[in-house]
Formats: C-alpha cells, structure tokens, sequence
C-alpha cells in the first residue's frame, strides 16, 4: 500500500505528514503491526532517529476554531449527539499524532523497548477509536470534517516539545486522565437514546484509555526515579508550568487510581484551581 519506512522514528514521521484522517489511521495500525511483528520475531525494526514536524498534517476539514467559536452542542438531540462523537474523534485524530510524536521527538533520550511498545500500542489502539468513530458518524449521514472542533489540542505538543517528563505529565496523566472522568456519562447518555454502536465505541474507548493513562504514570515514574525525583511534587510542578487549563471534578477516583494517579495527584491541582474537591 506504502512504502515501509527503514525505522520506528521514520514510521512516526510518515504518520505525522499524512494529511487524510483515515490514511492516517491506516498507517498507524500498519506501522504498530510491523513494530510488534518484528519484536515477536526477536528482530525489532530499529527505533531510529527522524525530524517530526512542528505541526501534523491535517485535513482541509474540519475548520479548526477557538474553543469559545465552536457551536455549543447539545447532546439531548440527535444532531448534539452527533456533534459530539464528531468532537471525541477529532480528540482521537490528535491522539494519534500525539502519541507517534512522543515516539520520534525524544529518541536522544535513551529508554527501553518497553517505552516504544507502550507508545506504539496506545499509537495503534487510539487510530482505531477514531476508525470506531468515524463508522458510528457515517452510519449518521455525516463523517469527519463535517463539523468545527477547536484547534487547542496541538498546544500541549508545542509546549513540552523539549521537555519528555512534561510531556507525559501533560498528555496522559492530565489530558487523557480527563477522559476517564467524562466517559461514562456519554456512554449513559448514549445508551438512553438508544444508540448502541455509540454505546459500544465509547465502551471501548473508555476501557483502553485506562492503559494509556497508565503508560504516561508508569514512563513518568521512571523518568523520576532515573533523576532522583520526586514523583507526585514533579508532577505538580510541570503541570503548574505547562498545563494551561483547570482540573475540575467530578473526578473518576477509581479508573484514576487503576490507572497510577491516586487522589494526591490531582486533588492539590484541582484545590488550586478553585475547583473544590470532588
């Protein structure tokens, strides 16, 4: 279909340039599959070194707006809730990008295959939420690119682009923890109207960002202890410096805590924030 690229940084890259959302979503399983094909066979593809770019490529559509210009939704209707599988899609298109970006922009920093294997799954498993996404919005006379989103989501690439361990505090144990906390009441919500291939997709989602979550407390956890640090007063520390939002609850105390973030690391930003306790 395409030519396979010499490296796992190169495979990052060509995912990264390529503009069409279901051709990026093709490369990113292809890609994965050749990582852990190649792993099984005790003969893994060399992670290489590549140039991500600044910024991925993307569609012509959706438009991308400021998060106060996009149309509020309203997920009572029907087209609300179309809206927002529309918005969780492009939240897992930008995943996508983001998770071979952390593969390909930090290869001087030396990590174990294990760190390539957490990525490229977490890489793998985010193209196919939006594959799940894109099919329940065609089923809806719609696809992707048929609405606004917010163009907001790339911020947090561009501001730890230097910096791993805010990286990984910023995107999985902030951004993606967020999921865990707003997931189960769009499946409810999904489920009352009726829609079962919603229902199902959004199931799916929710159970795996548990891992992906995971991966970022797991990785972060190991990048302190390689630097003597400590891990919750780092975290709270890179969050104050890079994340640019509020945590707000209610928060999933539960999948939060299966996933490596007990209440201690959320709970001082959230109280910082004026957002109570939840």
């Amino acid at each position: 279909m395409f030519p396979a690229p010499d490296s796992l940084a190169a495979c990052a890259v060509d995912v990264l340039t390529t503009a069409d959302a279901l051709a990026k979503t093709v490369k990113s399983r292809a890609h994965a599959r050749a990582w852990f094909e190649g792993r099984a066979a005790g003969r893994p593809m060399p992670v290489g070194e590549a140039v991500p770019p600044a910024h991925p490529a993307r569609p012509e559509t959706p438009e991308l707006l400021a998060p106060r210009d996009v149309p509020r939704r309203r997920p009572g209707s029907a087209q609300g809730r179309k809206a927002l599988l529309h918005a969780v899609a492009h939240i897992e298109l930008n995943a996508v990008d983001l998770h071979w970006d952390i593969i390909a922009r930090f290869t001087a920093t030396p990590l174990p295959l294990d760190f390539y294997d957490d990525w490229v799954r977490t890489a793998d498993e985010e193209a196919k939420h939006f594959q799940l996404l894109n099919d329940c919005l065609r089923a809806r006379d719609s696809f992707y690119g048929d609405m606004p989103a917010h163009a907001e989501m790339w911020r947090a690439a561009q501001d730890t682009a230097g910096d791993l361990m805010a990286r990984l505090a910023v995107v999985p144990m902030i951004l993606e923890a967020r999921g865990l906390d707003v997931t189960p009441p769009m499946i409810a919500m999904f489920r009352k109207a009726g829609e079962q291939d919603a229902v199902d997709a959004l199931e799916t989602i929710y159970a795996e960002e548990v891992g992906h979550v995971a991966h970022g407390a797991k990785w972060f956890r190991f990048l302190c202890a390689q630097a003597g640090l400590a891990v919750e007063e780092t975290f709270h520390a890179l969050a104050r410096c890079y994340f640019h939002g509020a945590l707000k609850p209610p928060f999933n105390a539960d999948k939060r805590a299966e996933a490596g973030l007990p209440p201690a690391f959320y709970q001082p930003l959230a109280a910082e924030s004026g957002a109570g306790r939840a």
